[in-house]
């Protein structure tokens, strides 16, 4: 079975992780430098050339009480133009909380020189495709 890709999104830093459904299990890839959300397109081609996922999973930042905010319908947004640009299945998850875990889970492994933005990215992209799978398994 193929993998799945990733994505926490934010208007500076985008997390990709890789992770595979069999496993329910994701892995940190890297932290894309975004401009004001929109990410280097060709960087993320060469990650989906790479890795070759069978879908792409966009985190989806919402209130705590589950209400959409503004940061939640640029996620959307990217999420839909993942889609288009590469034409592969999109799906979301809630990931409230996953960047704060994932500083947590920083820390406790190396202390303040593991929480780098991009680091934190990346951590909670794993979180938002393990949570994923661990929901959505087959």
């Amino acid at each position: 079975m193929s993998c799945i890709l990733g994505f926490d999104f934010g208007t500076k830093s985008i997390g990709v992780a890789v992770g595979q459904p069999l496993t329910a299990t994701a892995s940190p890839l890297s932290a894309l430098k975004a401009k004001d959300g929109i990410p280097d397109w060709q960087l993320i081609e060469k990650l989906i050339k790479e890795w070759q996922p069978a879908r792409l999973v966009v985190g989806l930042p919402l209130n705590m009480d589950g209400t959409e905010q503004p940061l939640t319908v640029r996620a959307r947004k990217f999420g839909n133009r993942l889609h288009g640009r590469f034409g592969l299945p999109v799906d979301w998850q809630d990931e409230r909380l996953t960047s704060t875990a994932a500083r947590e889970q920083l820390f406790a492994d190396g202390g303040f020189r593991n929480l780098s933005k991009g680091q934190v990215d990346c951590q909670a992209a794993v979180l938002i495709l393990e949570d994923y799978l661990s929901h959505n398994a087959n």
